[in-house]
């Protein structure tokens, strides 16, 4: 049976909307109500939940996962030609790529100019630098940095059709933007076979599609930051992608006693350290909402809000590291809190 709460995972951990085990499962919910099938599997780092209903979910999952597995070999920073690795070897020389790569690198510098530079897809050299590619933990000096940070400014991407330039000794990584396109993605191709209601979760990626098969919202819980085996509050959606970056999803603890994590302020080259612990949009589009949580985490909590003012098509969560909860008005009548933090609307106004 489907659980209450689809809970939103740290990275690397699994998201508990099925308790399936791995593989292929399909299953009946019961007299009158739809059929359902499952898959869960493991892709870009990440152990992803699907689930669809109707007659045409189990064709629709073995596409959707045949195509998440296409979109890791694509997408992937690491594996040797892959559009991404392609390009970060091309030595400066323009590389062609696919339609995928395009699209997720045209809406980075969307949302780039939107921040005013807070996502950034050319820091991979400084999260190289604290080890946080190849496990090995380590604090950079800031000489090392102010040398790497030289190479990182992300208007230097040059795309042209399904062509992309890179200055030399520059390196890009779309991790803050891949899942989010990915769910996109999975959703589409149910679409087009036909499904209404659907729902994947991809690490701290939830999505969508439709409302369940009895018309009722989906229960979307999302993590405490403080204690991430537990939920904070939960929000109810309907076809929408629900997505959190936060502090405690990949991080390790310094000599110094400090903990330092993944998200990366493109400023200074430091771990984002701006109020905020925890990040999560709820919009139409998981790319978009992707690469917003990554976005806004860096800016912090006033800026949060002036984004959010100025193009108010998303809600969002906010978690600040004194432990108190903000989420926007849109939000009013679907958001519960279940957490001991206190919880504050921000409005329009």
């Amino acid at each position: 049976m489907f659980r209450n709460y689809i809970k939103m995972a740290a990275c690397g951990t699994a998201a508990a909307i099925l308790l399936t085990g791995c593989g292929k499962e399909s299953s009946s919910s019961g007299s009158g109500s739809e059929s359902s099938s499952n898959r869960d599997i493991f892709a870009m780092d990440t152990f992803m939940t699907l689930k669809a209903y109707g007659d045409n979910a189990d064709e629709a999952l073995d596409d959707a996962v045949e195509r998440v597995y296409s979109l890791e070999e694509t997408l992937s920073v690491t594996a040797e030609n892959s559009d991404i690795w392609r390009i970060d070897h091309a030595s400066g020389k323009a590389t062609e790529v696919s339609d995928d790569t395009i699209t997720i690198l045209k809406k980075a510098e969307e949302i780039s100019e939107e921040t005013s530079g807070a996502l950034n897809i050319c820091l991979y050299p400084v999260l190289s630098a604290w080890g946080f590619t190849t496990g090995e933990y380590r604090i950079p000096s800031d000489e090392e940095l102010d040398g790497l940070l030289k190479n990182t400014d992300s208007s230097r991407i040059s795309v042209s059709g399904n062509t992309v330039t890179l200055p030399e000794d520059y390196q890009i990584d779309l991790g803050a933007l891949a899942k989010g396109y990915t769910s996109d993605t999975i959703v589409e191709v149910m679409r087009e076979h036909g499904v209404d209601s659907a729902i994947v979760s991809l690490g701290g990626n939830v999505q969508a599609l439709g409302k369940k098969p009895d018309g009722s919202l989906w229960k979307v819980a999302v993590r405490d930051p403080f204690a991430p085996d537990t939920d904070m509050c939960v929000v109810e959606v309907g076809e929408k992608a629900v997505i959190t970056s936060g502090n405690y999803e990949r991080f390790f603890t310094g000599e110094d006693g400090k903990n330092y994590w993944h998200i990366m302020d493109g400023k200074d080259g430091h771990p984002a350290d701006n109020g905020v612990v925890s990040v999560t949009i709820i919009g139409d589009s998981g790319l978009e909402s992707d690469a917003l949580s990554t976005a806004l985490f860096v800016k912090g909590y006033p800026e949060a809000c002036d984004v959010w003012r100025n193009d108010p098509d998303f809600d969002m969560i906010l978690v600040t590291d004194d432990k108190k909860i903000y989420y926007t008005e849109g939000l009013e009548g679907s958001f519960q809190n279940i957490s001991s933090m206190p919880a504050e609307v921000i409005s329009l106004a």
